[in-house]
């Protein structure tokens, strides 16, 4: 049994006595606090106390959310109180009222199945005076004060009754149990043993709670302000309103509306679009000045007037006119420019015409951006770029609702208003490069704009009202057609761009980008001189490329020497590049041309191949090794390009008896194709016929002529099927010095549309069977003069 004095009272505490857990709460000494127990066990240890002494002694949880604690849940110092008032409440639970007593610490946790006990031992306070603890109080006291004046949920009366303690210890135990704290902090201040060292934690605890305190009377009182502003300035205008009204004075919006109604008259709107405007300007007329909703009214009038309903520009009309720009800006591109002069002819003749939708397509550089300003400035109209590169929100196109923060239209009317015409060209780059996520899909979108039967009432969400884009002519450009939805594809005319030509690249070389480069470096054209073979070595030995790009940075390049050495020069002389200076200027050659073997011819046959940057020759090789029957493909090769292989030796299989082999000679061998260059990836099936000549020559050890380039498809029944690409191919096999290609009977419509310098020297032999193929292929004989055993090989008529 441990007896403790207080304020001339003896209390008798037995060494075990009930454990009662708190949540969230810490009770000092001296303090008379209510509590409300529930759980089971802590019931059982308020009754257990009430039937012997009263006294139990109460920790604090370390955790409030766990239900059922623990030893390790609980602080191991509390305090020993004495139960007051007891009052049971009908739903089992009891309202307890205790006295807090002294300090303890608990030596041992004694668990049972009703409730907790502990044994504890009692912590004196070190009853301390002098100078110190003196300071210490008046300073605690002091900012006791001001935290209780500025804080509403701390009564009056608290402040009263601390301030006439006398006792240091009882002052400290006041203070901790009034100041709204963390269970953290209060446990630390019960757990302070030196009366000094706490007085000194709670003066630090308090003088932050006071900075908190005094922060947020500082943001309460500007909340308070603001709206006292407000509901002033509402208060105020309404006032004015009805004063102005009853004076019949017009508001404060008089002046500005009147502009904006007079620009609506300008602006010559639609009847329905004329409607909205002016409903949109009587209620603005009805809204307070600075209201956010009548923001939102006026950008949406100040859209409205500046889109051109009715502007348009005159189209050049002298057709003539518009060839020779076109001319002037682009070399080549016939089908495109015959397009455009097709357009205007009729438009000329019936007045009226809507906008074609055209689709650029082809590889990177071959100028599809740059013919979209050309054809601008040929028919004389306002020329808008819209780059769709990365586009993944519909909204980008539509417009948002106006009900959003921030709202505009979408990037279509923005390129009507920054055109000012209503008939402008506006070019939609890189179409294929659209994306699509839970956003919307802006390709969907586009499917409106970009059709002619529907575009004329072309419904921004912004606007909500219809906008006629019949009149616009809109140009799309794409690298590719595989990434365009179909129902898109169908709603604009395709046209390639297959990429220049090595004459074409020589012919832009010279007359545009040559002097473009001369120009930017400073130079003049004196300066400077570059011969066509210097510029047909850079085309074919420093670019590989469909468009002019790379062939532009070389030419830079040779520029850019050419303005260092007239720089440094104190007498400059003029600088005449030929091909053999041509190291000096741009290094070691990048690229060179595939070979065709020429030594040994069996197993061994020419193909051609199409490519990003144009069209190269491939050679396939076939070896036949002892073995069980299988087929082995190398190089890199595509799905596609395999199942090739299998459709070539199918085949020759099928042919066995004809081609002289034994019907079971497969099972006897292995047969390996291989294409060189096997870093580089190869995939399609043009290549079909090609592997079936190779095999059937490494077969039969018949050689295939060293002067013959082929390409088609292949069927197991021996038919060779169309390829694409044939102009690329042709100018590749050009280059290598082939005299014969083998092409798709099918293929002969794009042989009349080639250029006659493509042309040129080459024999074409088209051909509908395997058969005909390996006739001309392999190296049997001479064949037969193409004039009278192939009446396709006659010469083929200029394509107009």
């Amino acid at each position: 049994m441990i007896r403790v004095e207080r304020d001339g009272e003896v209390f008798e505490i037995r060494e075990r006595i009930p454990l009662l857990p708190l949540r969230d709460i810490v009770i000092y000494p001296y303090m008379t606090i209510p509590l409300l127990v529930g759980r089971v066990a802590s019931v059982n240890a308020i009754e257990q106390a009430v039937r012997k002494d009263r006294m139990v002694f109460v920790l604090a949880q370390k955790k409030p959310a766990v239900a059922d604690p623990g030893s390790r849940d609980l602080y191991r110092v509390g305090t020993v109180v004495r139960v007051l008032q007891l009052f049971r409440l009908p739903d089992g639970t009891m309202r307890v009222l205790v006295e807090g007593i002294c300090r303890g610490k608990v030596k041992k946790f004694h668990p049972a199945s009703e409730s907790m006990a502990a044994a504890v031992t009692v912590l004196h306070d070190d009853e301390k005076h002098g100078p110190e603890i003196e300071a210490l109080q008046r300073n605690v006291l002091a900012t006791f004060n001001d935290y209780v004046h500025l804080n509403r949920r701390v009564p009056d009366e608290v402040l009263a009754t601390a301030n006439n303690i006398t006792n240091p210890t009882l002052l400290s135990y006041t203070v901790a149990a009034h100041v709204l704290l963390k269970v953290p902090v209060k446990q630390a201040l019960l757990e302070q043993n030196d009366l000094a060292q706490r007085f000194s934690l709670l003066s630090k605890t308090l003088a932050g709670e006071l900075e908190i305190l005094k922060l947020e009377r500082k943001i309460e009182g500007q909340v308070r302000n603001q709206v006292s502003k407000n509901q002033k300035e509402f208060y105020l205008n309404e006032q004015l309103k009805a004063i102005r009204k009853e004076l019949g004075q017009p508001n404060e919006f008089s002046t500005e509306v009147d502009e904006l109604v007079e620009q609506v008259k300008k602006a010559k709107m639609p009847k329905d679009v004329n409607e909205k405007a002016l409903k949109e300007l009587d209620k603005l007329g009805k809204m307070a000045f600075m209201s956010p909703e009548a923001t939102v009214v006026r950008n949406y009038i100040d859209w409205l007037v500046s889109i051109p309903w009715s502007v348009e520009t005159k189209d050049r009309s002298a057709i003539r006119d518009v060839e020779k720009i076109l001319n002037e800006d682009h070399y080549g591109l016939k089908k495109v420019k015959e397009r455009i002069l097709e357009y205007l002819a009729v438009m000329k003749l019936s007045g009226t015409l809507r906008g074609p939708i055209l689709c650029f397509v082809g590889p990177p550089g071959v100028g599809k951006t740059s013919l979209g300003k050309s054809i601008a400035r040929a028919l004389d109209r306002k020329f808008v770029r819209m780059s769709l590169g990365g586009v993944r929100d519909e909204a980008e196109i539509r417009g948002h609702r106006r009900t959003y923060i921030g709202s505009m239209p979408g990037r279509i009317v923005q390129a009507l208003k920054r055109a000012g015409s209503r008939n402008p060209v506006i070019l939609l780059d890189e179409i294929d490069k659209l994306g699509t996520d839970f956003r919307g899909d802006p390709a969907s979108a586009l499917l409106e704009v970009l059709d002619p039967e529907q575009n004329h009432t072309f419904n921004d969400h912004y606007l909500e009202v219809d906008v006629d884009l019949s009149h616009v002519m809109f140009l799309t450009t794409a690298n590719t057609l595989f990434a365009i939805p179909p129902a898109l594809q169908d709603r604009m005319e395709i046209v390639r761009l297959p990429g220049y030509l090595e004459f074409e690249k020589l012919a832009i070389a010279k007359e545009f980008l040559l002097q473009k480069q001369i120009k930017a470096h400073g130079l003049k054209p004196e300066d400077i001189k570059v011969s066509d073979r210097a510029l047909r070595a850079v085309i074919r030995d420093y670019t590989r490329e469909s468009g002019v790009r790379s062939l532009e940075r070389e030419i830079a390049a040779i520029c850019r020497k050419a303005a260092k050495r007239k720089a440094m020069a104190a007498k400059p002389k003029p600088l005449n590049i030929t091909e053999k200076r041509l190291g000096q200027f741009l290094g070691a050659p990048k690229y060179q041309d595939s070979e065709i073997e020429r030594r040994v011819r069996i197993g061994v046959a020419t193909g051609l191949a199409w490519t990003e940057v144009g069209g190269d020759v491939l050679n396939v090789e076939v070896s036949v090794l002892p073995g069980s029957g299988a087929l082995v493909m190398t190089g890199k090769l595509g799905d596609i390009m395999k199942e090739s292989g299998q459709a070539a030796l199918s085949y020759t299989r099928s042919r066995a008896e004809a081609l002289g082999l034994d019907k079971k000679f497969y099972k006897d061998v292995d047969v390996h194709v291989h294409f060189p260059e096997g870093a580089i990836p190869k995939d399609g099936p043009s290549a079909g016929i090609t592997i079936a000549v190779a095999l059937v020559s490494a077969l039969t050890g018949v050689p295939t002529r060293d002067d013959v380039a082929m390409t088609g498809e292949i069927t197991l029944l021996g038919t060779v099927l169309p390829i694409g690409g044939l102009n690329e191919k042709i100018v590749a096999a050009t280059r290598a010095g082939v005299k014969t290609v083998i092409v798709p009977k099918k293929n002969e419509k794009d042989l009349k549309e080639l250029p006659e310098a493509v042309r040129q020297g080459v024999v074409f032999r088209l051909v509908e069977t395997m058969d005909e193929v390996l006739e001309i292929a392999l190296a049997t004989g001479e064949p037969r003069p193409a004039a009278e055993t192939e009446p396709e090989a006659k010469p083929l008529p200029t394509a107009h």
